[in-house]
């Protein structure tokens, strides 16, 4: 536990709250910038001796409980929450589960892209965002429940079991491998998530591929730099493959753009037009 830098964090986030921000009235003889100390002690459920001591770095070392009414007291940032618990002497506990909500820039990134197939995928690799060109080159992901969109299952248990018929992709045991060695680090960073627990559950019973490539323990994966997509409606799409992490929700835009000028650029043009309506349905 690192005391006095601790109380300096912990006086710095403190006086950077305006009352208001809080539901408290400023009050005419207010002297100090920002939160009270008295104050900051109430929000966060402890007396105000406790907090006093910290902020005077001759304090205990502080419980999980304490530090979690601190966070929401004065209103910390993840980083900053993580930066209070490292101070503390205590390492943040693991995420509950693996983030969803996709930020709003990224959403509108993904519609920026007309030339390109974009989508998000969660650590969990649960499709969790996308653009028309993708739902045209892959599938409607709207038209899914949740359960389906999630291409790990789809890929070792879907209607083709085996990884290299996953939407007609060229290197579909490469995506196998890969997908598992992902999946088992997010395991590893979301140990309590029961979602994620019962997924690898259910594909350890369910695949006997996947249970191999588990019980391997591998968990590192080269780039895919190019793949190619059989697509029923234009053939063979081939794609230049760049992933974008987004480190602070666990999530990755997957881009797939085609070479300028080749016929897989005019597909990709054609898919764009033809979106996710049915060519091969006669009136």
């Amino acid at each position: 536990m690192d005391r006095a830098e601790l109380a300096a964090f912990l006086r710095s986030r403190r006086e950077r709250i305006a009352p208001a921000d809080v539901g408290l009235p400023a009050g005419p003889r207010r002297r100090t910038p920002g939160l009270r100390r008295e104050e900051a002690a109430r929000l966060a459920h402890i007396s105000v001796e406790y907090y006093t001591r910290l902020e005077q770095a001759r304090g205990p070392v502080p419980s999980r409980e304490v530090l979690a009414g601190l966070a929401r007291a004065l209103r910390l940032s993840d980083a900053e929450n993580v930066h209070l618990h490292h101070l503390a002497g205590t390492p943040p506990a693991p995420p509950p589960g693996p983030p969803r909500e996709v930020r709003q820039s990224v959403l509108d990134l993904l519609d920026r892209l007309p030339h390109a197939a974009a989508l998000v995928l969660s650590a969990a690799y649960e499709v969790i965002a996308w653009n028309d060109l993708a739902a045209a080159l892959l599938e409607d992901f709207s038209a899914l429940p949740r359960r389906d969109r999630n291409l790990v299952r789809r890929a070792f248990l879907g209607p083709h079991p085996e990884g290299r018929l996953l939407y007609g992709i060229t290197d579909g045991h490469e995506f196998a491998r890969t997908s598992v060695l992902h999946l088992r680090g997010a395991a590893a960073r979301y140990p309590g998530d029961p979602e994620l627990t019962a997924l690898v559950r259910e594909l350890r019973a369910g695949s006997a591929d996947f249970a191999r490539l588990w019980n391997s323990h591998d968990v590192t994966a080269g780039p895919t730099l190019c793949k190619t997509f059989q697509h029923p409606l234009v053939g063979p799409v081939s794609v230049n493959c760049d992933v974008l992490d987004i480190a602070d929700r666990d999530q990755r835009v997957i881009l797939y753009t085609a070479t300028p000028g080749s016929p897989s650029e005019e597909a990709l043009r054609l898919l764009s037009v033809i979106g996710t309506q049915r060519m091969d349905v006669t009136g």
